[in-house]
């Protein structure tokens, strides 16, 4: 199906808007009046601008505060649509939103907005224009799509249809049977299908609609349902995306585009509207890669963690440690790193490389050239939106190409081990590029995006948000600030899992290892939450162990100090726990807080 976005969605002048679409791979645009009102261009040169750029003008928007009003006032209507239909003609744009009426002055008579708009129609089609008719969610009168169409019905002119917008339709709280009245509405007569997701929000749905909306696949609505209803009426037009959203007003237009294009993509495909190569679900974490500007203080905190260094690069000033399962490379190259140490890269075990390679680039994920000398392995590389790379790769596999043969055996591994493997990795996100992440770890990699949480930091609000695959060898948990200038953005962490927290603690501090202290408050309010067996607390309280409980078992966990960007965190899961010690978090953060006040960092 045809592709279309809103100016409004993307930030900039109209000619940045106009671009970032095209290169996104939109087939069209609908411009927002004022975006149009703006622009140093005449209609034609705007006209003509689309045309270079291969978009078609597929909607002008908005007209406003038209129907059911005092014939005095219709008069001025009609003059001023007018002026917007000859604006439209050298436009090149044949289709006009109109919103149902919000003006005090509007009354509730059906057969008056029906006869209005019948007349606004009419002038329309002398200028070769449709008049596509929209119920707001705050409309005066009119505020669901049923009651819009009834009105369009009943005018009964060939030059006006009505508009369906995910946003006012499902912000009502609509239940599935309220979407059926779609099936009664005739295909031709949807002039314009605009699509909208949210974030499930108690709050006034005007300022909802003006500050929240996102992406379809980043919020909670289901927008592919009414997609569905809408397209079994027949509706032949475009998918185009109105999104409102504070965050993708002030982001680069560029990647804000190539997030919207995706969204569409995925919806696409979940409508059975886009061949796209089938989703390849990672099944395990295979290494972390971090780099380092100075690999001696993150080498003796592997050491006391247990890791010894097993092999390095044939070619690159790479290590490899590992632990168990657990794989950690450290990179030394000369790389630019502002920040010293962070998490640059992570190799996701795939069924199928290339097959899972190919659904990324047909998702628009950034394909990462990788420089590879003769007899290195062949590993597919994207980036994420964070920047981070993904290799997909394969471990111990006979019938694929397996990345540690571009390693050397320097030592063994461990004997023994008290880390099994990766647990999950946080990795921390621009701030306007959240939703972003979520979606695409969910379109690109298939993982399971959870529901979004807040979590209370010393000087603000952080929002997290894990995407899983089914059995939880693949555990990431997604970041961000709440400002941008939020400086508890910039942690990245690595949790390692352990089936003996305490022992593993134990060991860590006596290899020479600190952990990070936690404030004596918190075992207090631990003591008056929990039971714990006969000098269990006292242990917890010594390693800085943090304690957790959900409706299917238990989590302790503790935290390395951080390096850089990077710390390390030790968890033990035991009965099926699936959370990630939210709870815990402002107690954690603030302790963040307190050491890195004490060391300066």
């Amino acid at each position: 199906m045809r592709t279309s976005i809103a100016t409004v969605s993307l930030s900039g002048s109209l000619t940045e808007k106009l671009t970032a679409a095209a290169r996104a791979g939109f087939d069209g645009v609908e411009i927002f009046e004022n975006d149009l009102l703006a622009s140093p261009l005449t209609p034609e040169e705007i006209r003509d601008r689309c045309a270079d750029l291969g978009l078609s003008i597929d909607l002008y928007q908005p007209m406003r505060d038209i129907e059911a009003v005092p014939e005095d006032e219709f008069a001025r209507n009609l003059r001023r649509a007018r002026h917007k239909f000859e604006l439209m003609r050298r436009l090149g744009a044949d289709t006009v939103l109109v919103c149902s009426s919000v003006s005090p002055r509007a009354v509730d008579d059906d057969a008056l907005a029906a006869e209005q708009l019948s007349r606004l129609a009419g002038t329309a089609q002398e200028f070769g224009i449709r008049v596509a008719y929209e119920a707001l969610a705050w409309g005066r009168h009119v505020s669901t799509y049923d009651h819009a169409w009834h009105i369009v019905e009943s005018a009964g002119h060939p030059a006006l249809g009505t508009c369906l917008d995910s946003f006012h339709i499902l912000s009502r709280g609509s239940e599935p049977k309220d979407l059926e009245g779609i099936a009664d509405i005739p295909g031709e007569k949807i002039f314009f299908l605009q699509l909208a997701d949210a974030p499930l929000l108690a709050m006034d749905v005007l300022q909802w609609s003006r500050h929240y909306r996102c992406f379809p696949g980043q919020g909670g609505f289901d927008v592919a349902g009414l997609v569905r209803h809408v397209l079994r009426t027949g509706y032949d037009g475009p998918l185009s995306l109105e999104v409102f959203n504070d965050v993708f007003r002030q982001a680069e237009a560029g990647p804000t585009a190539v997030d919207a294009r995706r969204s569409l993509l995925v919806l696409q495909e979940s409508v059975g509207r886009a061949a796209l190569p089938e989703p390849v679900v990672p099944t395990g974490v295979a290494f972390a890669e971090l780099v380092t500007p100075d690999a001696e203080p993150l080498t003796a905190l592997l050491g006391a963690l247990g890791f010894a260094r097993t092999a390095r690069h044939r070619g690159k000033p790479v290590a490899l440690w590992e632990q168990g399962e657990a794989r950690i490379l450290v990179n030394t190259g000369p790389a630019v790193r502002r920040d010293g140490t962070q998490l640059a890269a992570i190799g996701l075990e795939s069924p199928d490389p290339a097959a899972a390679a190919r659904r990324a680039e047909a998702l628009l994920a950034p394909v990462l050239p990788r420089r590879r000398a003769p007899g290195d392995a062949p590993l597919d590389a994207v980036a994420a939106p964070d920047g981070t790379e993904l290799f997909f790769c394969a471990t111990g596999r006979p019938d694929l190409p397996d990345w540690r043969a571009d390693f050397e055996d320097t030592a063994p591994a461990p004997a023994t081990a008290k880390v099994r493997g990766i647990d999950h990795l946080a990795l921390t996100q621009p701030w306007h590029h959240f939703d972003e992440a979520a979606l695409f770890h969910h379109g690109v990699l298939g993982l399971h995006a959870q529901e979004s949480v807040d979590v209370a930091d010393p000087y603000g609000l952080l929002r997290s948000r894990a995407v899983t695959n089914t059995d939880g060898s693949v555990r990431i948990a997604l970041t961000v600030g709440a400002a941008p200038t939020d400086d508890t953005v910039h942690a990245q962490h690595i949790a390692l899992a352990t089936d003996d927290l305490v022992a593993s603690a134990r060991r860590f501090r006596e290899a020479g290892g600190t952990l990070l202290p936690v404030p004596a408050n918190y075992y207090d309010d631990l003591a008056a939450r929990f039971e714990f067996a006969d000098g269990e607390l006292e242990t917890y309280r010594d390693l800085g162990i943090l304690y957790d409980r959900d409706a299917h078992g238990v989590f302790r966990h503790c935290y390395t100090r951080t390096i850089g960007r990077v710390f390390f965190e030790l968890v033990q899961r035991d009965d099926g726990y699936r959370g990630y010690g939210a709870p815990n978090a402002p107690v954690r953060l603030a302790a963040q807080h307190a050491a890195r006040a004490l060391t300066g960092g």
